[in-house]
């Protein structure tokens, strides 16, 4: 799973879909709404900063 940072970008979910479309599992959170402890207990592959 990709975890996604929504830094509330307008181009945050253009790289959403371009993530699913390559075949990967995506998860989108809010800068503000996931601490760090949050996060890594997600155990993402991989974390996007948008």
């Amino acid at each position: 799973m990709i975890l996604v940072i929504d830094n509330y970008d307008s181009f945050t979910y253009n790289l959403v879909q371009y993530l699913l479309e390559l075949g990967s599992q995506v998860e989108v959170r809010r800068n503000d709404d996931l601490s760090v402890d949050e996060a890594l207990a997600l155990a993402p592959r991989g974390i996007l900063i948008g």
